[in-house]
């Protein structure tokens, strides 16, 4: 079965997707998911990215099944790394995306974070800032949407290219490779074959360098976007040699 990772329902403050209709669309769909709330202590504006943890699993455990399972995904900080460890240990979460959505306490999605400085200053610390929170996250499954600064950056040209980016990404991608960790494939922004070839080489290289495991997810925060070109993520994998998983209690199983 296809599994769609990384959803997000109600109890993430971005989404107001009921659990009811994500269980529903994936089933018809015939996918399996797993629903990865938001909470990011490490956000510049504290308690505005938090759910309520066992209230969370007290509601969605009747939905909980091999079709249906619950994880989280938080958000990657120095200042709080103890704390996110504390969520996970005493969870019994499925899955755990780590995944960067600020830097230095400040919000990526801000214009401010771009103001005065160039793209290669700004994107050579987003990686450095992920680098020093995946050494001290060891309690990830997967590293999420690796290309996030991409979708708020205010720049003419946002993308990231390896050939720019290569000994930042390198370093990440080790990481990952040695530590057994997964590299997510977010399906997002994969809306064209243009799209496809910007980010396949961080895939590429994420093989060459020892890596095994990809998760494929769609980010999905609406109902009609479950699923949402999870195929032009299966491709991608099978094109750079990686083994499609997902996680159930917290142990990687085949996706396909």
């Amino acid at each position: 079965m296809l599994f769609d990772t990384h959803i997000h329902t109600r109890y993430s403050v971005d989404s107001n997707m009921a659990v009811e209709a994500a269980v529903s669309q994936a089933a018809q769909l015939g996918l399996g998911i797993i629903i990865t709330e938001h909470t990011d202590l490490a956000f510049p504006e504290p308690d505005t990215v938090t759910f309520d943890v066992g209230r969370y699993f007290q509601e969605y455990d009747p939905y909980h099944s091999d079709k249906v399972l619950l994880g989280i995904e938080i958000g990657m900080g120095l200042e709080c790394v103890e704390e996110n460890r504390r969520i996970i240990v005493n969870h019994p979460f499925d899955y755990v995306i780590g995944s960067i959505h600020s830097v230095d306490n400040m919000d990526i999605y801000l214009e401010a974070y771009y103001h005065s400085r160039t793209k290669r200053d700004t994107y050579e610390q987003y990686f450095t800032w992920m680098l020093k929170c995946l050494k001290t996250h060891d309690f990830i499954d997967s590293l999420g949407h690796i290309d996030y600064i991409a979708r708020y950056a205010r720049y003419q040209d946002p993308e990231i290219y390896y050939h720019e980016f290569g000994d930042w990404i390198d370093e990440i991608l080790k990481t990952l490779a040695q530590n057994g960790k997964a590299l997510e494939i977010n399906t997002r922004r994969l809306t064209s074959p243009a799209a496809i070839d910007i980010v396949r080489p961080i895939y590429q290289r994420f093989y060459e360098l020892g890596g095994q495991f990809v998760t494929i997810g769609s980010d999905a925060h609406k109902q009609q976007d479950i699923g949402a070109r999870l195929e032009a993520g299966y491709a991608l994998a099978e094109a750079c040699k990686l083994k499609v998983v997902y996680f159930k209690q917290r142990k990687p199983e085949t996706g396909r």
